[in-house]
């Protein structure tokens, strides 16, 4: 999330009454998540196994909870729960508006755009021109939706992100500042839900068509003209390149890269990064060919143990 206008380390840490250290006048221009960091960017880390990959990222402010060297060109910040004072400086700079109508007053409506009864779009949302919007459509704030676009009744455009920090007792909601943006000539079936980023944002490429049932993964990337069958699950931070094709029930783990290009057959289990232009099937996925070879021989297996 972009931080508009600016902000110094000095007024940051002092939001959340913390030490830190660095120039005071040190600019911090944006708060992202580990995954989505850019110089300027303030993020978090609370855990060893992150320490090093927060301090050596893009992100130029780390919020943290270990004494440590300040790497060079940048300033940390010093905080007993990091989790906790990220999620309060999310609050602060992109606070939860309540709706005052059906349609919010501030959402900018493409001409030509069809908004059918029924459909609710949050504040500060931008819809293209010529677009369809079914009878239940749900576009959260902040939402962007392209030229063109066609959403079936009952899909929600950009709520929260499923991520949570385990606690002693509960479960700590991260709360979500980013966007979900859909892009031109796409069409998504009845249905489906495009959760928005934890802090940039999640994307449908240009001309990508989704059936009904599918659930799209907080900060993941779609590419341009991919194809996803009903019931299709895509995790978060998850990158499909163009013109990939899931089929139906197809499974996407959190944090890979599907090639340019792949086929994934119906009901298959992506698991790790899968290269494009080739055809898999199983779960987890190999190449459909030698899936198929292994369906094979395990066929024969009952017989070659009678023989033993």
């Amino acid at each position: 999330m972009r931080l508009n206008p600016s902000q110094t380390l000095e007024q940051i840490a002092g939001m959340i009454d913390a030490r830190f250290e660095g120039s005071p006048s040190f600019v911090i221009s944006g708060i992202n998540e580990i995954h989505k960091v850019e110089p300027g960017d303030l993020t978090f880390v609370d855990h060893p196994k992150y320490y090093d990959k927060a301090l050596q990222s893009k992100a130029t402010t780390i919020l943290i909870n270990k004494e440590v060297n300040c790497p060079d060109g940048k300033a940390l910040i010093f905080s007993e729960d990091p989790f906790r004072d990220y999620v309060y400086l999310t609050q602060q700079f992109r606070p939860f508006e309540a709706a005052q109508s059906m349609i919010s007053p501030t959402a900018v409506i493409g001409e030509g755009t069809v908004i059918q009864p029924g459909v609710f779009v949050g504040n500060h949302v931008a819809i293209g021109k010529n677009c369809i919007i079914h009878a239940n459509v749900s576009i959260y704030d902040h939402s962007v939706i392209g030229d063109n676009v066609i959403l079936h009744s009952g899909t929600v455009i950009g709520a929260d992100a499923f991520y949570f920090k385990r606690r002693p007792e509960f479960w700590d909601k991260m709360e979500s500042c980013g966007r979900a943006i859909i892009e031109d000539n796409v069409e998504i079936g009845a249905c489906c839900t495009v959760d928005k980023g934890v802090s940039g944002d999640t994307i449908i490429g240009k001309g990508s068509k989704l059936d009904n049932h599918i659930q799209i993964g907080h900060d993941t990337i779609i590419g341009q003209n991919c194809l996803f069958a009903s019931q299709v699950g895509v995790a978060g931070c998850v990158i499909v390149e163009d013109d990939v094709i899931l089929w139906g029930q197809v499974g996407v783990q959190k944090d890979l890269t599907i090639g340019k290009g792949a086929i994934v057959l119906g009901q298959s289990g992506i698991s790790k990064s899968i290269a494009g232009g080739k055809t898999y099937f199983g779960s987890p996925v190999l190449e459909a060919k030698e899936k198929m070879r292994e369906l094979a021989m395990l066929k024969k297996l009952p017989r070659l143990l009678d023989l033993i």
